[in-house]
Parts: structure tokens; C-alpha cells; sequence
């Protein structure tokens, strides 16, 4: 069975700092796209990062020179280290794994972590 859990979210000031976290299991290899998405009160849910098996990153725009993907495979699990928070950047941050092949795509969600920025 196929689990992806967060955590590291919670509550912090503007500016500051916090690293989140998704632990992989149930047959989520390193040859998945692993990424983060975000969804904010009101608002679609939006790509903040993504890593690929290779280690190729890609983050959205808005988060740029403040968020950084990484993955540890003898781990299974991603980071996303945020820096810089700013009150927009409050959502509900969501890991996906992700992996396509000639059989089909396999796509996974974990239930979310909650990230609060105050002014």
C-alpha cells in the first residue's frame, strides 16, 4: 500500500525558515517524480517544486531563490527546505510522487501539512 506522509509544517513568522518532509513506502521507488504542491484557502492547488529521479529540480516561480527540493533515496524521502516565508506562502503543502511509463501513470498523494506565515 502505497503511503506518502508529511510532515514539518506549522506555524511560523515572516522571514522565517521551516523544512518539510515526505517519507515514502509501499513500493515508491527513486524512479518516481517526487514534487510538492500547495493549496491555499480559496485557490487551486499549484506546483511549488518538483525533483526527478535524476536529481533535475524545478521550482515555480514564486518560490525561487527561497525554496529548494531535495530527495534522499536510501531514505525515500523528500525535503522541501523553505526559506524566506512569506504570508503567502500559507497553504496546505501536499507531497506527490509521480511515475509514467509505456503501462500507464502511477500518481500518489500524501494528506497534507498545514504551513501558517504571519505578519
Amino acid at each position: 500500500q502505497v503511503q506518502l506522509v508529511e510532515s514539518g509544517g506549522g506555524l511560523v513568522q515572516a522571514g522565517g525558515s521551516l523544512r518539510l518532509s515526505c517519507a515514502a513506502s509501499g513500493g515508491i521507488s527513486s524512479m518516481y517524480t517526487m514534487g510538492w504542491y500547495r493549496q491555499a484557502p480559496g485557490k487551486q492547488r499549484e506546483l511549488v517544486a518538483t525533483i526527478s529521479s535524476s536529481g533535475n529540480t524545478n521550482h515555480a516561480e514564486p518560490v525561487k531563490g527561497r525554496f529548494t527540493i531535495s530527495r534522499d533515496n536510501a531514505k525515500n524521502t523528500v525535503y522541501l527546505q523553505m526559506n524566506s516565508l512569506k504570508p503567502e506562502d500559507t497553504a496546505v503543502y501536499y507531497c506527490n510522487a509521480k511515475f509514467a511509463n509505456f503501462a500507464g501513470i502511477r500518481d500518489y498523494w500524501g494528506q497534507g501539512t498545514q504551513v501558517t506565515v504571519s505578519s
